[in-house]
């Protein structure tokens, strides 16, 4: 035992030693080089902001294209990169530098003022054509090829081939395409341009140039809306028509974007808004301004492409319950090119809070969609405070209905609006409405409400008129409680018709009430609602349903002569409802659809 060497006290300091060093080095490194990666990174997107500020494309960075792409300068394959959303440009990150200096971007206006509105080339760019694109040479299909090969006009959206490219191509001019009657030409704003520098107005002169078929529209999309689909609607739009015509109402107020109707011949201009109910309200607001300032002249017809939850005026005006990408933008542009106009009640809301000494407050809603009290108004007051607080949370439409669903749930167990009929009196035309005892009161413009749901036809062998937009009447109904409202929505029961007017007035004696219009919904104390008819609005409706004489061509001839005492029976009862003679107008039209639904119904 005293022949073993002991080791030195300096041998295990210096193997603990080691094992620090290699503990900090294992720990320290992977910090060093995400800090270094993440350095990296930060100053590649600053490198590429800075080009994207200075560049004239609407460049916007991708993590994935969803297709097969190619780069435009160094004509490789790419999975990431930038693209334009105006001209359709796509580039690695590394080449985004040559391609802004080599390639040009869509021109709002024409840098030469001296030419004329027929006198526009084609805007050829090369490479990553629309799939199933044809060659307007040779008629075969292009972009086939895996690699960078044929080109597309940005204006035209026509295809040629590599090798079907000729001279003669290049220096076409350019028709604009299947949406030439929707575009408002970069030359047409110069002109404009040209003449208000001399002090001239005469528009229709210039537009009568680009024919009489000429509608120019005007894009409006709330990319905030429901899915938080505008963002990527705004660069579809701006690939197929003049960037001009294409806005962002949270960047542009519709105020400021319908401006551009004043430099747009007499009621040629048309608009469509891309988003729910609220963003419609927000944009016929500034359609009554235009009226405000004396420009009656400039108002354009609207048409709607729904992004919100409910989207009840959209389905009213035949667009649809929602838009969830399920047919190109291009055939959104057919459908508005195919609408036809309609005009719309608007209703002045005024609420007069009942104060100290006599004291009023007046506030003042438009409303075009309806008003309420009561458990659907309850549920949209829930359902709104808690997305101001989370906003992130509620950007899927079914999840929204799903929140919808579960306060209207609870509100079946609590019944916080019970004994209505205590709290409120109600006026129809100036004379006072015995009621119920209900917990809620709907007061309606147009035929839908609660996603979709027809509410005064209702259900059953009972007949009423068809609810409609456009008669300068309003329908007054009233619901048993949260369970009931559900009932409808499923078909399982019909509300409680209290009549129609043309001027609705609510008396709210005590209590804290919910109330909405249009969605907004607020907490009200005790006041006087007085609902009244304000002005109309210029829509587009889009009919583009299957006709009756589409179904009975497609089925069987057996069934046609079964039912075809009944359908006689059901084509007198139509009449009977109507009263009109559909002669074809855009008014008979609406009343052909709606008598078509009321057939389905009963």
């Amino acid at each position: 035992m005293e022949g073993e060497k002991r080791p030195a006290p300096y041998e295990g300091l210096f193997a603990d030693g080691h094992l620090v060093l290699w503990t900090l080095c294992s720990v320290l490194l992977p910090v060093f080089i995400t800090f270094w990666c993440s350095l990296q990174r930060s100053r590649r997107q600053l490198h590429r902001r800075d080009i994207f500020r200075k560049s004239k494309h609407g460049w916007r960075d991708t993590d994935l294209f969803s297709h097969p792409t190619y780069c435009c300068v160094c004509a490789q394959h790419i999975l990431q990169g930038a693209f334009c959303d105006c001209c359709g440009l796509r580039v690695d990150e590394g080449c985004l530098k040559k391609a802004d200096k080599r390639f040009h971007c869509k021109e709002i206006m024409l840098k030469n003022d001296s030419k004329a509105l027929d006198a526009m080339h084609h805007h050829w760019i090369r490479g990553n054509v629309p799939l199933c694109s044809y060659c307007v040479v040779c008629k075969q299909q292009c972009g086939s090829q895996p690699k960078l090969c044929d080109y597309r006009c940005i204006w035209c959206q026509k295809t040629v081939h590599d090798e079907c490219m000729k001279n003669s191509l290049k220096n076409e001019q350019c028709d604009f395409g299947e949406f030439k009657n929707l575009i408002i030409p970069p030359s047409y704003l110069t002109s404009i341009n040209q003449m208000r520098k001399d002090k001239k107005t005469d528009y229709a002169m210039l537009a009568s140039k680009l024919g009489k078929q000429w509608t120019p529209l005007i894009i409006l999309a709330n990319s905030r809306s429901g899915t938080n689909m505008g963002e990527g609607l705004l660069g579809e739009f701006r690939i197929l028509l003049n960037p001009v015509q294409v806005f962002d109402v949270t960047k542009t107020p519709p105020v400021k974007a319908l401006q551009l109707c004043t430099l747009l011949p007499y009621y040629s201009a048309r608009v469509l808004v891309c988003g729910g109910d609220g963003t419609v309200g927000w944009v016929l607001d500034a359609v009554d301004e235009m009226k405000i300032k004396g420009q009656e002249k400039y108002i354009p017809q609207v048409a709607v492409l729904p992004l919100g939850t409910g989207n009840d005026l959209s389905n009213t005006l035949g667009w649809g319950t929602g838009y969830a990408g399920e047919i190109p933008v291009a055939q959104v542009l057919r459908n508005v090119m195919e609408a036809d106009g309609v005009k719309l009640d608007r209703w002045k809301v005024q609420v007069t809070n009942k104060g100290y000494y006599n004291l009023r407050k007046l506030k003042e809603f438009t409303m075009n969609n309806y008003f309420s009290v009561g458990p659907d108004a309850l549920m949209a007051l829930n359902f709104h405070a808690h997305r101001e607080k989370a906003p992130s949370l509620f950007s899927s439409r079914i999840l929204n209905k799903a929140v919808y669903l579960f306060y209207g749930t609870k509100d079946c167990l609590v019944q916080e609006c019970k004994d209505l009929n205590k709290k409120i009196e109600l006026e129809l035309d100036g004379e006072r409405v015995e009621l119920p005892n209900l917990e809620g009161i709907i007061v309606l413009n147009i035929g839908y409400w609660g996603g979709g749901c027809r509410l005064w036809e209702g259900m059953g062998d009972e007949t009423y008129p068809l609810a409609r937009h456009d008669d300068g009447l309003l329908e007054v109904v009233g619901v048993y409680g949260s369970f009931h409202c559900a009932q409808i929505q499923v078909k399982l029961a019909n509300p409680f018709r209290i009549g129609q007017a043309h001027t609705v007035r609510l008396i709210l004696k005590c209590s804290m009430m919910p109330m909405q219009v249009d969605g907004e919904p607020w907490a009200q104390g005790p006041c006087t609602v007085t609902i009244t008819h304000k002005t109309h609005a210029l829509m587009l409706y889009f009919s583009g349903e299957q006709t009756d004489d589409d179904i009975s061509s497609t089925s069987d001839p057996e069934d046609t002569k079964e039912t075809e005492g009944s359908g006689q029976k059901k084509k007198r009862k139509e009449k009977e409802v109507t009263g009109l003679k559909l002669d074809g107008s855009p008014t008979s039209l609406l009343i052909k659809r709606q008598c078509q639904q009321f057939k389905k119904m009963y």
